[in-house]
């Protein structure tokens, strides 16, 4: 008995990762709960936490950074819990070993997840937008707003990583809790809810080794022109680096395990 394989093709594979990623969004948008807690928990922190403090809120550049701090945040929010919890739960579905089997591979799938918690990244930036510019001083020029843009799938591409080696490293309830126990610790030490400048001095300047603090001053750079600190982008690459080992080694020993 032969065995065909599937013709191989730049369109072919591209048409097969928008598959996925749009059933991966039909998924998502199917779970309330998922869709409530991405788009809104930024928002409410802006509008409790910033809207009223008048000093901050009435100052272009202080909101404009709120803004981006609390972006950041809904972004690499989105990616640990889609990525992390999310990879965790699948891998606990019976489908989901079909689904590894198939000749087109593993670069479809993981194309169309990639894709899926962007967009979702890009979303969860709507509901606080709004409220910053209807509540608040912030306001950016065109090249700022293209550049904070740009800035989201290069943050999202770091931290999805990291949710990748929670998600194919632990089990779905597991994954929850290592998510959470991650996020909040990194996103307050890293300056997402309160700006390193109030920070005492022991904290500002160990922050700066952190994926967050680093995510965090680049896009408030991009957005207000304040200055980063100079190894700022060297940190968020490096870090970018080892959750990507960490992810590969994940994934590696979770199909050594699952399928020798």
């Amino acid at each position: 008995m032969t065995v065909q394989t599937l013709p191989a093709g730049p369109g072919r594979w591209l048409g097969l990762a928008l598959l996925h990623a749009r059933y991966s969004f039909l998924e998502t948008v199917r779970l309330p709960v998922a869709v409530i807690g991405n788009l809104m928990f930024p928002a409410l922190a802006m509008f409790f936490f910033v809207v009223p403090q008048r000093a901050i809120a009435q100052d272009p550049v202080a909101s404009t950074a709120a803004v981006a701090q609390l972006g950041t945040f809904a972004v690499i929010s989105a990616c640990m819990f889609s990525f992390g919890a999310g990879v965790a739960e699948d891998r606990a579905l019976p489908f989901d070993p079909f689904l590894r089997t198939l000749p087109a591979g593993a670069g479809p799938r993981m194309a169309g997840r990639v894709l899926n918690g962007i967009v979702w990244c890009f979303l969860a930036l709507v509901p606080l937008v709004v409220i910053a510019a209807l509540f608040t001083a912030a306001r950016v020029s065109v090249g700022q707003l293209i550049g904070g843009l740009a800035m989201v799938p290069v943050v999202a591409l770091v931290f999805l990583l990291l949710g990748l080696s929670i998600g194919y490293s632990l089990s779905a309830k597991s994954a929850i809790a290592v998510v959470q126990a991650v996020l909040f610790p990194l996103a307050f030490a890293g300056g997402l809810f309160m700006p390193p400048e109030i920070f005492p001095p022991w904290l500002e300047t160990a922050s700066r080794v952190l994926p967050t603090r680093a995510a965090r001053d680049l896009v408030v750079e991009v957005v207000t022109g304040a200055p980063a600190y100079a190894l700022a982008l060297p940190v968020l690459v490096a870090w970018g680096v080892v959750f990507a080992v960490l992810a590969v080694t994940a994934y590696r020993r979770d199909e050594g395990r699952r399928f020798r």
